[in-house]
């Protein structure tokens, strides 16, 4: 027992910086729908449109440099730090890349947006937020890169750091960008999209510093020179952060498709649905934190060829996820009518998000424990199988199983209980795919090890 309290002590030291970083993110996107919110309901409602067009892009381009987390803690717990200094230098080129692909589709998608069944007025706030955004798109690709470094280095805090004090400086720039204030132009909602870029462009600039001049940077300095980008390593990043992007495409489809899924069952349904959803989001932080946690602690022992502690941790790390998973649900089910309370005060809506939060108790059972099994296997650098169950469980179960039950095709008409039986099912179906791939992986690595 108290092996596991040591292991599970590790990635919690490295998880809870990744966690405060992770509720920092969220919380500059809660002071953006609040000030827009507070400005005018059309900018709030372009707000909403053009993030539901943005995180797919971002995800989807952005996810090859999640790859940089497993690739540096392996190479860090094998204390090669030239290969660290080497390699990321490289990805940073890709990282650049990425940000002016995503900066030139973010200032051309207008013409698409005017084909969109909305409002003309919505449609132009939006183009215009995005184009906002797309000023700050080649930082974070930057930054996304340098965080990703910092992790897979278990330097958590300093990107913990940044992320915050981001979060504190983009509240007055909202309030002062979106109301005019101080001889600033009012500009509604767009001035949420020059927010995020400042604060893009602050948190690349603060990491960067961080790096160069702190001591715990000290045995890998990226900076100290220009390395021009080699193919080998980019078939590296791509081979394992191209099936990283995708399946989070994928995850993030699935709750898209739910929600497009029950749409035809009224607005009540929709914002009962809306606010299960988003509460669960909230409290599946912690698992999240804990297997990002987990990859960049499980890459650090591969490395450092301790293949069997790489083993405890990754079982360590379940145990840690799926006692959390079991607080969060007794916590959702114990403060399901006070928590949905929060949200709205319509009374129909609260008695079908309170029924909706007995299933979104039992959904962080299999969302937790499966968040660690992810986060193993990126440690061990499998993503493309993982990204194959993803696509199984959620595209071609639980969709279709949800679409079902929702509408009683077979069996009773469940309505949006039904969906989230049918996010359930497959989120389990993942959960138990996960634990025996991760085990598979496992084993094979040990036999390695023991041949050689």
């Amino acid at each position: 027992m108290n092996k596991y309290i040591s292991e599970i002590k590790s990635i919690v030291i490295i998880g809870l910086p990744i966690f405060g970083s992770q509720t920092s993110y969220m919380l500059m996107g809660v002071t953006d729908t609040i000030v827009a919110g507070r400005a005018n309901t059309t900018d709030l409602a372009a707000l909403a449109i053009g993030n539901s067009i943005f995180n797919p892009l971002w995800f989807a381009l952005s996810g090859v440099l999640f790859a940089v987390t497993p690739i540096v803690a392996q190479l860090f717990g094998a204390k090669k730090f030239n290969q660290i200094e080497d390699k990321v230098r490289q990805i940073l080129w890709m990282a650049l890349m990425v940000g002016l692909a995503l900066s030139l589709i973010l200032i051309n998608i207008g013409p698409i947006i005017k084909l969109l069944p909305i409002d003309l007025e919505v449609s132009v706030i939006t183009s215009e937020y995005l184009r906002a955004i797309a000023i700050g798109a080649v930082f974070m690709g930057l930054f996304t890169c340098l965080r990703c470094f910092s992790e897979g280095m278990t330097l958590t805090l300093p990107v913990f750091y940044v992320a915050f004090t981001g979060m504190l400086i983009n509240i007055p720039l909202d309030i002062i960008l979106v109301n005019g204030l101080f001889g600033f132009p009012k500009l509604g909602g767009v001035g949420c999209g020059y927010a995020t870029s400042l604060i893009a462009i602050f948190q690349t600039i603060a990491i960067s510093v961080l790096i160069m001049k702190s001591k715990l940077y000290k045995d890998v300095r990226i900076f100290k020179s220009i390395t021009l980008p080699k193919l080998e390593t980019f078939k590296e990043v791509f081979k394992l952060g191209i099936p990283i992007g995708f399946g989070i495409f994928i995850e993030l489809s699935m709750f898209s498709g739910a929600a497009l899924i029950i749409s035809a069952l009224g607005v009540g349904v929709i914002a009962s649905h809306t606010i299960a959803i988003n509460i669960t989001s909230v409290f599946f932080m912690l698992p999240l934190a804990f297997g990002l946690a987990t990859a960049t602690r499980v890459g650090n022992l591969i490395g450092e060829q301790r293949l069997l502690d790489a083993e405890f941790s990754t079982r360590s790390s379940l145990l840690l996820c799926f006692v959390i998973a079991i607080i969060t649900t007794i916590t959702i089910y114990t403060f399901r009518e006070f928590l949905v309370s929060l949200y709205t005060n319509d009374p129909q809506v609260i008695a079908l998000g309170v029924s909706l939060l007995l299933y979104a108790a039992i959904f962080q059972i299999p969302d937790g424990v499966q968040m660690s099994a992810v986060g193993s296997l990126r440690g061990f650098k499998d993503t493309f199988v993982p990204m194959i169950l993803i696509l199984i469980s959620y595209w071609i179960i639980a969709l279709p199983a949800g679409f079902v039950m929702t509408y009683g095709i077979i069996g009773p008409k469940l309505g949006a209980a039904g969906m989230w039986i049918g996010m359930i099912l497959g989120l389990s179906v993942f959960c138990l795919l996960g634990i025996l791939r991760l085990k598979k992986v496992v084993g094979a690595n040990l036999k390695t090890s023991v041949t050689l």
